[in-house]
């Protein structure tokens, strides 16, 4: 097994001017100074390694990390505030995922214990054909962040419609294809378009016998939440290969519900906290039954977010 995942409840606070540009808080009548305001933010991630499962299980353990450290050192600053949101996020997962591929490539220190002391060093995580996608989600009270590199997907189910919250990385993609040919390699449709006929991705997080035509850098999407909101799902393409987004969406809102019912559990109510409950843990096992089911043959790891809040039972008097 290759892949590895995350769920990092309340990973950081997230300065509420990075989720409302300058204008919108202007436009707010309040009391106190809305800019300095912080909103918890959860975190959810799917790494799908390749030649290896150190790339991934590094991205599980260091991902957050380096992401909370960036988040509070843009907390102090005060420019941000003439930034554009997307920029903004654009700029911390960029950093954020360009630091792990420095990092994992030897070309930036990490953390390492030698005898039970923390020490830096410049050190390769895994031989350089080694590398992994990463899908992440930050999940706040008013808003969803994602970032993706590679062909792991994230998938918003609000009410019957699915909302595409990333775009596959793959090299027969026009504008990836154009880059890759820019910086001198090849897409060659060996056993499908591959990056120099090898691999299936046009960006990742390692993989340096391919660089630089594979880069880090991860597309942004940030989206308001709504009532309607039911789910994330958030997976690598062993589910995506046999599973459309709608159905993926339409298995798992069943699956919560059914969970809720057989539980003798209140139907989720407005929005509220994202959770991996129980409910949500249902739909992401059932989701993998479905696609060993219809023959996948690569890794299937998948993360279902609740975005629901469950109505809180009356006390019986």
């Amino acid at each position: 097994m290759e892949d590895a995942c995350a769920a990092v409840p309340r990973f950081a606070d997230v300065p509420v001017r990075m989720l409302a540009g300058r204008r919108e808080l202007d436009g707010l009548e309040l009391d106190f100074d809305a800019t300095s305001l912080r909103l918890p933010a959860h975190l959810f991630g799917v790494y799908d390694g390749h030649g290896g499962s150190e790339v991934a299980n590094y991205c599980h353990d260091r991902i957050h990390v380096v992401l909370r450290e960036i988040l509070r050192s843009k907390m102090a600053l005060t420019d941000l505030e003439e930034v554009d949101v997307q920029e903004q996020w654009e700029k911390a997962f960029g950093d954020c995922f360009q630091r792990v591929d420095e990092e994992v490539s030897g070309k930036a220190s990490r953390p390492m214990l030698n005898n039970g002391v923390e020490e830096l060093r410049f050190e390769p995580v895994a031989a350089d054909n080694v590398g992994s996608t990463a899908v992440v989600a930050v999940v706040c009270s008013s808003h969803v962040i994602t970032a993706n590199c590679g062909d792991s997907r994230v998938v918003l189910c609000r009410g019957k419609e699915p909302i595409d919250l990333s775009i596959d990385h793959k090299p027969n993609r026009k504008d990836e294809r154009a880059r890759i040919e820019a910086a001198g390699g090849k897409v060659i449709d060996w056993n499908g378009y591959r990056v120099s006929g090898i691999l299936a991705m046009s960006r990742s997080i390692g993989d340096r016998y391919l660089k630089p035509f594979l880069i880090p850098r991860p597309e942004i999407t940030v989206v308001p939440r709504a009532k309607d909101d039911d789910c994330l799902i958030l997976a690598s393409d062993g589910l995506w290969d046999v599973m459309s987004n709608e159905e993926a969406c339409r298995v798992a809102r069943r699956q919560i519900l059914m969970w809720y019912k057989n539980n003798d559990v209140p139907h989720p109510g407005e929005y509220g906290e994202p959770t991996m409950n129980p409910a949500a843990q249902a739909a992401a096992d059932c989701l993998v039954r479905i696609a060993l089911t219809k023959g996948s043959e690569d890794n299937i790891t998948v993360i279902v977010v609740d975005l629901k809040q469950r109505k809180k039972p009356k006390a019986k008097s």
